[in-house]
């Protein structure tokens, strides 16, 4: 098989460990991409500035589940959500039948009210840049994350879809639910950023494992769910490898870089 010339790489439950690190084995695959001309491109629910940090070597980013993608040191794309669901949604969560915690973001920074120390923690986690909502800056909002303290595809989906049906609404965790414009996805991203680098889409591949990760796997030309993954993931992928906690995401990399 050749090897893909753009891989796409979810973060959570795919490349990252158990404990949510970067495998060691990952380093030098990522050199071996370089030399060999493959671009490997993180792509996650996180802000860009998080994703920056993670991997310093890295050009290429699809960040915030595809409504920012960045290539080269720059930002070269951005879907920003309409202004008046944003409000709507964030002036009825108070009233909503579950607890959450909405992280607003821009293509730069994320801003957020005083949160419960232990969401706080969990919000570091994937917003490296954050501000409060007081102080956020007058920027395009292009996406509301939602962290839900319960289970968001039981308990949030359905209500979030009937107070902001224009937005997308897609679970990227057990407590997280993102809202984006909808044509935000990691997929459409994923379209883009290959029509940049001029390689046809049959020549990428995508690793994932979540409700998220799913129109990125349609639109690469090889799909790999990863053994822990979304049944729905499962479906749509030409292959299905290991688990994250098995190291199978890097396993995978490494038999198409050698």
């Amino acid at each position: 098989m050749q090897t893909p010339r753009l891989i796409a790489l979810d973060m959570d439950g795919t490349l990252l460990d158990s404990s949510g690190q970067v495998p060691e084995a990952f380093w030098p695959l990522l050199d071996a991409a370089r030399n060999k001309g493959v671009v490997l491109a993180p792509a996650s629910g996180r802000q860009l500035a998080t994703l920056q940090e993670m991997f310093p070597d890295c050009s290429t980013f699809i960040a915030e589940n595809g409504a920012v993608v960045a290539h080269g040191g720059r930002v070269v794309s951005t879907t920003a959500l309409p202004a008046a669901p944003v409000a709507r949604l964030l002036a009825a969560l108070p009233s909503a039948p579950f607890a959450a915690h909405a992280v607003v973001c821009t293509p730069d920074v994320a801003a957020t009210t005083a949160l419960p120390p232990e969401v706080d923690a969990e919000v570091d986690k994937y917003y490296a840049s954050r501000t409060t909502l007081v102080d956020a800056p007058s920027a395009p909002t292009v996406k509301i994350a939602l962290y839900i303290e319960s289970d968001a595809e039981r308990d949030a989906l359905a209500w979030v879809q009937d107070v902001v049906p224009e937005l997308r609404a897609v679970v990227s965790g057990k407590h997280w639910l993102d809202l984006m414009h909808p044509e935000a996805d990691k997929g459409v991203a994923l379209r883009e950023l290959a029509g940049a680098l001029d390689i046809p889409l049959s020549h990428t591949a995508a690793f994932g494992d979540y409700l998220n990760d799913l129109g990125m796997l349609r639109a690469a030309g090889i799909a790999v769910a990863m053994g822990n993954a979304h049944d729905d993931l499962k479906a749509v992928a030409d292959e299905v490898v290991g688990t994250n906690a098995e190291g199978a995401a890097v396993d995978k990399l490494a038999v198409w870089l050698s």
